[in-house]
């Protein structure tokens, strides 16, 4: 089985045969690593060629039998509306979002609910439990998994969702007596820990995380079981990893929020089963994320009719919502007048002082603007 070392860019997956200091794909400086890779040995090329291609026939569209699947509820209904109305079984989810935003959080209170395995990548399984007993999390329904290998990984998951008798008994797994359920949801914490035996890569190259994806993604198929896979995101906002990650997975959810404030945001921006562009609305509290009734009270400040500020509707997905907007204007001292926009567009700002000044003759030239979204939360197509 023939190998060879390639050097491939760790922000977009550029390949080449030597190093080079910055990536002619994306511009990014000291982002090839070497990466040795197998040129035979993949689950995806094992076999011979005949084999493979033993019965494989194309069929009508019209002639393709099809069954009514029925959405799993992840006992949030926040959660479930951003996917079109629950888990779909057999789907591969992407979470990101930025460390600390409360990914874990929010999937441990899905696997409460649901019942499922967490696999831990970065945390061992004591830490796990000390976390899910801050949170008070009940954990009757939840298995914990402390591995990093993928192979491992579907194997446990294969056999906490098939238990078999014991040998010799009639008895099942001595994990499953006393209990009929099997396990509904497998959670990956997080698909940038994962690794394959087949790839000689480190955890976390493009390979790695490339082959440990599809893997999950051919097993999640097979079984029909939904995976949900915690992925990281870089310091300019996209996920971690290759750019194909986002291609090969059915759904990509992304969780959004200040840090220091308790507003958190839940967006699709990938649906293969639902509509995209879908928000969902939590606040992060002692106990967990907590769904939020009416997220318009969140995003209203508390002053009345205060000058400088107006409510104003706007439209995240299908939801209505009311936002407060504040501006402030200040005259500047410096020659070049600052225009600040937070969760709005800059470049919309920009535009809209040069419209102000143009038709309502105000002299702004002197003078330095500020607007605010109330609460944090990033709503771009405000001022369209």
């Amino acid at each position: 089985m023939k190998s060879h070392s390639q050097f491939i860019c760790q922000q977009c997956g550029y390949k080449s045969p030597s190093f080079l200091g910055k990536c002619p794909s994306c511009d990014s400086w000291n982002s090839l690593v070497e990466t040795v890779e197998k040129e035979a040995g993949s689950s995806w090329t094992k076999g011979n060629k005949r084999e493979r291609l033993a019965g494989v026939s194309s069929l009508r569209l019209e002639s393709v039998a099809t069954k009514k699947v029925s959405r799993i509820s992840s006992g949030i209904k926040e959660f479930d509306q951003v996917l079109g109305g629950g888990i779909v079984p057999g789907s591969l989810i992407l979470l990101a979002g930025d460390p600390g935003i409360g990914k874990s959080t929010l999937t441990f209170q899905i696997l409460s609910q649901v019942g499922g395995l967490y696999v831990s990548g970065e945390e061992s399984a004591e830490q796990v439990k000390m976390r899910a007993e801050r949170l008070k999390i009940d954990t009757k329904k939840i298995y914990i998994l402390a591995e990093t290998n993928v192979e491992s990984i579907i194997e446990e998951s294969n056999t906490l969702s098939h238990p078999r008798p014991d040998r010799g008994s009639n008895n099942v797994d001595s994990r499953f007596r006393g209990n009929d359920d099997t396990i509904k949801l497998l959670i990956v914490d997080s698909i940038q820990t994962l690794w394959s035996e087949e790839l000689t890569g480190t955890p976390g190259a493009i390979g790695q995380v490339r082959e440990s994806t599809l893997k999950l993604l051919e097993f999640a198929k097979k079984e029909h079981l939904p995976v949900i896979l915690i992925g990281h995101v870089t310091k300019e906002g996209t996920i971690a990893g290759p750019k194909t990650l986002e291609h090969i997975v059915d759904t990509v959810l992304y969780l959004e929020g200040e840090r220091f404030q308790s507003l958190r945001l839940l967006r699709t921006s990938k649906n293969r089963f639902g509509p995209v562009d879908e928000v969902g609305v939590f606040s992060m509290t002692e106990a967990g994320m907590k769904e939020v009734a009416n997220p318009s009270e969140l995003f209203l400040g508390e002053n009345k009719n205060a000058s400088g500020s107006v409510v104003i509707a706007t439209l995240e997905g299908t939801r209505p919502l009311l936002v407060e907007v504040q501006a402030l204007t200040v005259a500047t001292q410096i020659p070049v007048p600052r225009r600040v926009g937070t969760g709005i567009s800059n470049n919309r700002l920009q535009m809209l002082i040069a419209i102000i000044q143009k038709h309502l003759r105000l002299p702004l030239g002197n003078f330095d603007v500020f607007v605010n979204i109330a609460s944090g939360i990033k709503v771009f197509n405000v001022f369209e």
